[in-house]
């Protein structure tokens, strides 16, 4: 399945609304199944995120928005449509104390910034600001320092994705390149 958007990495100076979700949000609740790409189409998948538990999420959410959420995120079966819709509306990052592995995996080879923190005190709809190079999100209550992402990571990131980066690089983050004598 070929992803024809890329991800804008939330400038440190843009505004973005956080969405508030609670523990164990699973990949039905993220896309049901009926809406997955082979299903329907890619162009529909960006119409499906949350279409059942938050209806008001896909058509209002705006790139580089956040989605903080609770323990488990991404749970349930491995839909790697399930982050690929989230890409697909452009969602800057997605914070929680912690995931299911899989969808961890998948967000990151789609160049979807993930955090492991606990941010679950901020309110659904605030207005906040990501710096992703320090890994700080600015809040009207002050800074909230979130962990430091491996150099690997954040070059994905940037890259838009695992294949994006080995398509750039011609190898995988933290393999030397076949060029260099180390």
């Amino acid at each position: 399945m070929t992803l024809t958007t890329s991800l804008t990495l939330t400038p440190p100076t843009r505004t973005a609304r956080v969405w508030r979700f609670g523990a164990d949000v699973n990949t039905d609740q993220i896309v049901p199944g009926r809406f997955a790409p082979y299903m329907t189409s890619e162009a529909e998948l960006r119409k499906a995120p949350f279409i059942e538990a938050r209806p008001e999420f896909a058509p209002t959410v705006q790139p580089g928005d956040l989605i903080v959420a609770g323990n488990n995120f991404g749970c349930g079966s491995s839909r790697e449509y399930a982050p690929q819709a989230l890409k697909l509306v452009e969602v800057g990052a997605i914070i929680a104390p912690s995931f299911a592995r899989i969808f961890f995996r998948n967000a990151l080879n789609l160049g979807i910034p993930v955090f492991e923190a606990d941010l679950t005190d901020l309110e659904d709809g605030e207005r906040v600001h990501l710096d992703l190079d320090a890994a700080v999100l600015h809040t009207g209550r002050g800074e909230l320092r979130l962990p430091q992402p491996p150099a690997w990571m954040r070059e994905v990131w940037q890259a838009g994705g695992i294949v994006p980066y080995y398509r750039t690089h011609g190898r995988f983050p933290g393999v030397p390149s076949p060029l260099s004598p180390f």
